[in-house]
């Protein structure tokens, strides 16, 4: 029993870590570099990534929990 619902956990758990992963990566950037401007040019890539990785995060949670 415990099986089936092994594709439905790992999903929730890599998708946890992504949104953890992605407000580690905001927070740890905005003090190394001291810059928390979303507008200014040459941070605009890591503020992208970070967005990316807390969406899908958030898309994965979704999907675990409409999945049955």
């Amino acid at each position: 029993m415990a099986e089936s619902n092994f594709p439905k956990r790992a999903i929730q758990v890599l998708s946890v870590l992504l949104i953890i992963g992605g407000i580690a990566l905001y927070i740890g950037w905005g003090i190394a570099h001291g810059s928390w401007n979303f507008l200014e040019p040459k941070y605009i890539p890591i503020y992208g990534l970070t967005v990316v990785m807390v969406l899908f995060g958030a898309l994965g949670l979704l999907l675990a929990r409409l999945k049955d």
